[in-house]
């Protein structure tokens, strides 16, 4: 089922602040990333899908990741610490980037390696172009976390771009494309809309583990309904 937002931008007393959040360091790898066990929130998606942008807008900071008119610019697994606990992953983006094949294939890897064995991992957000949605890499991405049973929101970025009947179509293709244990939002780091639904959604799931040791995290039953 898609995920409906809640207050928008123009109800700014109903709607929940930014994520106060703040740089930790880049790693290179995943033996790089911290040893502990707080939960951590990974933002995906492919070089142009917008996905620092889309931190930018959920912390309410213009520069807390790092944009650029480049795609690609996302090159190491950069870590933000959350206030109250847990952190948001920004993971390099997968696609287009002005670097040699073997530096693109280790980014990859990595990415892959995160999302398939980081153990602190408690929920994926995944960022997509709403006007090239799912391509083969963001497929990749919903079936390594589907199949660890974890909750997966994809965001169908730039939803400002299409007319309302699009929206509508490219939301209906994507439930019926995704698993049932990932949840389509339509969404807009350039306007704001679905911001309240995302802030709600990652804060949730900081929260549900932040008081759990990461092994005993429950993962949802849904996992074999991966397809």
């Amino acid at each position: 089922m898609p995920l409906v937002d809640g207050p928008t931008r123009d109800d700014p007393a109903a709607a929940p602040p930014p994520l106060p959040a703040e740089f930790l360091y880049g790693a290179t790898s995943l033996a790089q990333c911290p040893r502990d066990a707080l939960p951590e929130v990974a933002f995906a998606g492919r070089s142009n899908a917008g996905k620092s942008s889309t931190l930018n807008r959920l912390t309410g900071r213009n520069a807390l990741a790092r944009t650029s008119k480049t795609p690609g610019r996302t090159q190491l697994i950069n870590l933000f610490a959350v206030a109250g606990g847990g952190r948001l992953v920004d993971l390099p983006g997968f696609g287009y980037a002005r670097a040699p094949k073997a530096r693109r294939e280790a980014w990859e890897r990595a990415v892959r390696q995160y999302l398939s064995r980081r153990e602190n991992l408690a929920a994926v957000v995944l960022v997509m172009d709403c006007r090239h949605p799912l391509q083969a890499a963001d497929q990749a991405v919903v079936e390594d976390a589907c199949q660890r049973g974890l909750p997966l929101l994809a965001l169908l970025n730039k939803a400002d771009k299409l007319s309302r009947s699009r929206q509508a179509a490219t939301l209906r293709a994507a439930v019926a494309a995704l698993p049932a244990t990932a949840e389509p939002l339509l969404f807009s780091a350039a306007t704001g809309t679905g911001v309240t639904a995302v802030r709600g959604f990652v804060a949730r799931h900081l929260a549900m583990t932040a008081g759990a040791s990461i092994g005993s995290v429950p993962r949802s039953p849904q996992a074999q309904q991966c397809r």
